[in-house]
Parts: C-alpha cells; structure tokens; sequence
C-alpha cells in the first residue's frame, strides 16, 4: 500500500459520501457507564432512536469497576448494533469493583474522579485522531427522547452546546455562575432558563452530563480534561477542570432549551446505595410518563422481569373508566415499574346513567347538598365515582380483604413510593395503632397542622380533605363506609370521608350519617400528587366536567371550583422536598 494508502482507508471507513450530496459530519460518541443497569437500557434506546446516520457516528464506550450487570448489558447492545455503526472503540476493566479511596459505589472520590477524566480524555484524543467533526459526551444517566438533538445542536453553530435536560427537580445538567474558586453560583438566570420563562441558546460558564464539542473550531483544539490546565487550582472534579479549560481555552459554552432534548436523573448522595439510584430514576421514568415524552428501552437489551408485589397488602385496586384507556396504560405502566401488581376495576361511567339507571340503584342525593364552591349540586360523573368507590368497599368486605390499597388512575407516584410506603405500614404496626382509612394524597382544605401519630413518622391525624386519589383502607373501614347507606344520601365521595371522620364544617350533612367514627390519618408529606390540575393543558376530569345527576341538559365544567386546582397554600405539589433545589 502506498502513501496514500491510510489516508484513503480512513477516510472511506468515516464517509466520503456516496456523489448524492455531501456526507453527514463525521460524530464520536463517546458513552461512560459505571453501574448503570438500572438506566442504561433507556439510554441505549434514545440513542438507537437519534436521526443520524449510524454510519457516520464511530461509537466509543467504556465501563469499569461494576457491581452490576453494566458490561454484560453494553455487550450484548454492541453486539447487536454495532454493525450498524461506522466503527466501535470499547474499554472494560471489570476488576476490581471499586476504588481504593472510596466509601461506596455512589461516592466520588479523588481516584474515580481521575479515572473518569483520564477516560474522557481518551475519548477525546480518539475523535481527534479520527479526524471526527464533532464528539458528543453522553452519560448514562442522561436519556435524550428527542431524537432531533444531535442534528439541532450541530445546527447551533457552537464550540460547546449541551440540550437542557429535565429531571424530577429543579436539577439540571448546566450551571448560570460559577465563583472564582470553582463553586457553584446561585444567580437569577437559573430558574427562568430551567423553567423555559426565558428560551433560547444561552452562554453558561458549564455543561455537564451530555454535550457537544465542535472539534473543528480552533478554540476547541486545547480543550482538555486530563491533566487539568497548568493554572488550574479548583476542585478536583471532572465537570469543573473541563469548565476551566474551556475558560483558558476562549471557548464558549453553552446551553439550549428550546425544545424538550430528555430527562437527567438527579443523583444521590455519597452515602446512598445503588439501589436509591434505581429508585431515583424509575421516578424519573414515571415523571416522563406523565409530562412527555416517555423514555423507551433499547430493543436489544435482554431483561429478566423483575417480581411483582402488593407491598404487604391484601389487593391494590385501580379504578379506571373503560372509556380512558390511555390512563389505564400509563397506570398499569408506572406500576410494574414500581414492581407492583394491581386488579383493575372498571369504573362506573356515570355519563352512561340515565335516571331509571340511577333509581334502580337506589341513589338519591343528600338533602340540601350543593359543591361549596360552584353552588351546583351532584354530577352523573360523582356519582359514578363514588359508585365506582362503593363497589370496591362491598369488595373489600365480601372477600375479608384486612388491608388494601385504592388508586383512581390519575396519580403521579411520589420517588421510592414503594418503599415509603411500606415503611409507613410497619411503623403503624409496631406501633399498635388502629386505623380506618389512610390518605396516601389529598388535598388539606384548611391551613391548621394536623397532630403527628406517637411512634409513626410521616404520619398525621386527617383534617378536612378533598380528593380519592389513592388511599389505603381496612377491611373495618369498609364496613364502617358501607354501614351508613350511604346511596341514598350520596354526595361525592370526598366530602362523605370527612363526614365519617367527623371532620366535615357542615353540620347538616353530618346529622344523616352516624356513628362518624372512621379512624383516618394522612401520609405526611404526600406519597401520591395528582397528575394534573384544573386548568392545566392536559388536565382532565370526568366529575367535574359533566352533567347535573337528574338532569342531562344541564352541563358543568371545573369553572368555580376549587377541589381540582392546586394547594392555595403554596404546596410544592410533586417536588421532592429533599430535592427542590437545582443541586
């Protein structure tokens, strides 16, 4: 072979084009995993799905000291698709599982931080010596739905663009300022840029996570993450030595939000475990359930099912009407990601009663009830919600079911819902404590604090509440909800909880139903929150928006009512009270 001989291999092995139009730019993608089973399926996924042709992107992966199946995963995907692509680079070192210096898997210490820049150093050196245009950073724990973000941020025209990500936080993969001595900076750019008040392409100081390097600008050739820059005295860590780099460099960074790229999984403490990172981010997929776009996993990746369980209970009930079946699709998905078998109870459509329906089953409305808000009185869909309710408590009692759990089918989970919950239930029963009724969510009418239960956290005595979101219930409580006749006084169901608590404000509503003796508490914060609320985009509701109960040509909507929008109080709604801020 000639002189010419390299030069030609190499440049028809990175595509020359074919004479219909000039070849695609020439991309490395460089992936880092490290204990990222729980994850890297969706990763995978998104980046089989990018609009780029394989044949233009050389695939450089690396994995190293796992307790988990992470290689064995990375294998079985690079085997499968790998043929596909230009070329494949692949580093393993799966001994030892951990390094000297740290405390666990999830802790960062000085010789994984080094590691990790000497591999994303590597990667680097890698692009450039395959004369690559671009390379793009991808951690596993970033997973890029929108499969237009390789071609929109090359469009960009940047040294360095990363996509905004989302997560279930105010976290994200940029920061807006950055201290003299390295450290994360607070300023007023932040929260709009996250929260898209304020949408574009914009110039922060760091990207982290997943992001795109234009090798061919010249600003981009000193670019480097290891050994940090000669001058660089700031942490030890590789997202800040790259930041200074670009800062020596004259290279600008920046980040885009104006689409919505992916989600970033928040990540845990040092001290947490592997485990509290699956937890973290099956949250994070049940969030892109309900918000858009759902993450999917790589078709090429063989998973075992995972059992699953009713937490302790006797039967975990999930009413959806037959007419949603797209509720009951993301239920039933965000379930057995929670590693939880429901029954499904179809719900009574009150839509479809007509009168003679409703007669025959006996229901009448409670004197003198109007919505407290409206001023209306009972819609066909409350009746059939609390019917829908109803059936699941003569359920309960017929089959002697001791504990269940009730979930209607707009619920968005709180993290490791499963776990707390269970925890919960144990503490209640170490504490000997009786119980009725438990709100798993609600929503707290009145502003007073509720008394914590003696002996059980995260637990308080129930005040006046709205909403039957999800609940756990006793076989007890079911009989004591049955016992009142409640069908031919019927008011919705959630203002007929109240009443059997004794805590309703309406004395005349209460004088129909006794004893009013239900023992009810409350989870403490919320374990379940509402997918939506009224006046939201996509926020729907078969009770609210209906018909009156005994006269279809009068029509009601949520207009008036305040059961359906948010805490006036200033709730948090879904966030994480462990995580709301943007670190």
């Amino acid at each position: 072979m000639g002189a010419a001989g390299p030069l030609c291999t190499l440049l028809l092995l990175l595509g020359t084009g074919t004479g219909t139009g000039p070849a695609p730019p020439r991309l490395v993608l460089a992936l880092l995993a490290r204990n990222a089973q729980h994850s890297l399926p969706h990763c995978l996924g998104a980046l089989e799905r990018l609009d780029y042709p394989a044949g233009s992107i050389a695939l450089w992966c690396a994995t190293d000291h796992n307790l988990d199946n992470t290689t064995a995963m990375l294998q079985e995907w690079l085997g499968a698709v790998g043929k596909d692509y230009h070329s494949v680079a692949w580093k393993v070192q799966e001994e030892p599982s951990s390094y000297p210096d740290e405390l666990g898997p999830k802790h960062w210490s000085d010789k994984r931080y080094e590691n990790l820049m000497k591999l994303k150093q590597e990667a680097l050196t890698y692009a450039r010596e395959q004369q690559a245009d671009y390379i793009l950073f991808v951690d596993t724990d970033s997973i890029l739905t929108n499969n237009q973000t390789l071609k929109f941020l090359m469009a960009q025209n940047k040294s360095v663009v990363a996509p905004m990500l989302d997560s279930q936080t105010f976290y994200s993969n940029f920061w807006c300022g950055i201290t003299p001595q390295g450290y994360y900076r607070r300023t007023a750019d932040y929260f709009p840029t996250k929260n898209r008040q304020r949408v574009g392409c914009f110039r922060v100081p760091m990207v982290y996570a997943t992001f795109l390097i234009d090798l061919r600008k010249e600003e981009t050739s000193q670019l480097a993450f290891y050994p940090p820059h000669p001058n660089y005295t700031w942490a030890f860590d590789d997202i800040i030595v790259f930041a200074y780099s670009c800062q020596e460099a004259g290279a600008e960074v920046h980040v885009c939000n104006q689409h919505h790229f992916g989600y970033i999984n928040v990540p845990v403490k040092a001290h947490q475990t592997l485990e509290d990172d699956r937890a973290n981010f099956v949250h994070l997929t049940l969030e892109a359930m309900v918000d858009g776009p759902p993450m999917q996993r790589s078709r090429y990746i063989s998973l075992l099912p995972r059992p699953l369980t009713k937490m302790g209970f006797d039967e975990i009930f999930l009413i959806n009407l037959v007419r949603r079946p797209d509720r009951r699709q993301r239920m039933l998905a965000s379930l057995q990601e929670l590693e939880i078998v429901p029954r499904v109870v179809d719900a009574v459509d009150g839509s479809a009663l007509n009168s003679s329906d409703i007669k025959v089953l006996g229901v009448d409305l409670l004197p003198g009830y109007y919505d407290p808000f409206s001023g209306r009185t009972l819609t066909k869909g409350e009746v059939g919600c609390f019917l829908s309710h109803y059936n699941i408590w003569k359920e309960i009692v017929s089959r002697g079911l001791e504990q269940s759990v009730v979930f209607e089918d707009d619920v968005r989970f709180e993290a490791a819902f499963p776990a707390r919950l269970q925890r919960l239930m144990k503490e209640l029963e170490q504490a000997q404590q009786d119980w009725d009724l438990i709100y798993l969510g609600r929503k707290q009418v009145n502003d007073e604090d509720e008394a914590p239960v003696k002996g059980v956290r995260n637990l308080v005595v129930a005040g006046y509440s709205y909403w039957t979101l999800a609940y756990a219930i006793s076989y007890h409580g079911a009989q004591k909800l049955l016992a009142t006749k409640p069908l031919s006084k019927m008011l919705p169901v959630d203002e007929y909880l109240p009443i059997m608590y004794d805590k309703h404000p309406n004395e005349d509503y209460k004088r129909h139903f006794t004893p009013r003796n239900l023992l009810v508490f409350s989870a403490h914060p919320l374990l379940v929150y509402p997918t939506h609320y009224a006046g939201d985009s996509n926020w729907l509701s078969d009770t609210e928006t209906s018909t009156i109960w005994d006269d279809d040509t009068k029509t009601t909507d949520w207009v008036g009512s305040q059961k359906t929008q948010r805490d006036s109080r200033g709730s948090a709604g879904h966030l994480r009270s462990t995580a709301r801020d943007e670190l």
